[in-house]
C-alpha cells in the first residue's frame, strides 16, 4: 500500500484507453476522500503517438503536474513507453508495465530495432517492475479493449482505495453494455497485481 499521498504517471500510445484509466483512478481516489488532480497530454494520439496522464492525490493537492523524478507509480500501457518516461521516476518507484509491444513506425519499417531487455533495464535502475500481460487477461475476460481496465485493476492493489469503490466508479463511467466485462477485467487485474 502506498501512503495517503502519491504521484501516478500513466503512459502509452493513442487508442489504449489511457485517459479512461486515469479518469477511473482519479474518481476512485476522490470517492475515497482524497483530493486528486489530473492532467493529460494527447500529443499525436490519433496517429499512435505518445499519450500521458499525470495524477496526484493526497489530503490537498495544488497542481496535477508531477516534478521530474517524483512519480511513485508509472502505469505503462506499452513496454517502450515505460522507458521513455524513466526520468519521471525515482529509486523505489513502481512501474506496472503491460508487456504488449506496439511497434513505432521506425521499428515497423525496419529502420531500427525494438529495444531488448526493457524490464531488466528498469529493474537495474532500482525500480520495482510489475509486468502484466493486460492484453491476454482482457482477451480471457472476453474483450481485448478492456486491457486498460486490467491495468487499473493492477494499480488498485497499490492504492489506499477499496476495490468496491473502483467497481462503483467503473459502473458509473463505462457504458452499461460494457460494464460487466470491464468489472471482470478489473478483477483480473487485481488478481494479477496481488
Amino acid at each position: 500500500m502506498m501512503e495517503s499521498m502519491g504521484n501516478i504517471l500513466f503512459s502509452g500510445v493513442g487508442g489504449q484507453g489511457i485517459l479512461l484509466a486515469s479518469e477511473i483512478t482519479a474518481y476512485s481516489l476522490l470517492a475515497a476522500g482524497y483530493d486528486a488532480k489530473k492532467s493529460e497530454v494527447h500529443g499525436m494520439a490519433q496517429r499512435g503517438g505518445s499519450v500521458t496522464a499525470q495524477l496526484r492525490y493526497g489530503k490537498k493537492v495544488w497542481s496535477p503536474l508531477i516534478e521530474p523524478g517524483c512519480a511513485d507509480i508509472q502505469v505503462a500501457f506499452e513496454m517502450m513507453e515505460a522507458v521513455r518516461y524513466v526520468g519521471a521516476l525515482h529509486q523505489g518507484s513502481t512501474v506496472i508495465v503491460n508487456t504488449q509491444r506496439i511497434l513505432p513506425p521506425a521499428v515497423a519499417t525496419g529502420q531500427t530495432a525494438y529495444p531488448e531487455n526493457i524490464l531488466d533495464h528498469l529493474t537495474a535502475l532500482g525500480i520495482k517492475v510489475v509486468p502484466v500481460d493486460a492484453f491476454e487477461l482482457a482477451r480471457q475476460v472476453g474483450e481485448v479493449r478492456t486491457a486498460n481496465v486490467v491495468m487499473v485493476g493492477v494499480l488498485s492493489v497499490f492504492l489506499p482505495v477499496k476495490a468496491a469503490i473502483f467497481a462503483e466508479v467503473i459502473g458509473s463511467r463505462v457504458p452499461e453494455r460494457f460494464r460487466e466485462v470491464n468489472l471482470k477485467a478489473f478483477e483480473a487485474g487485481r488478481k494479477a497485481g496481488a
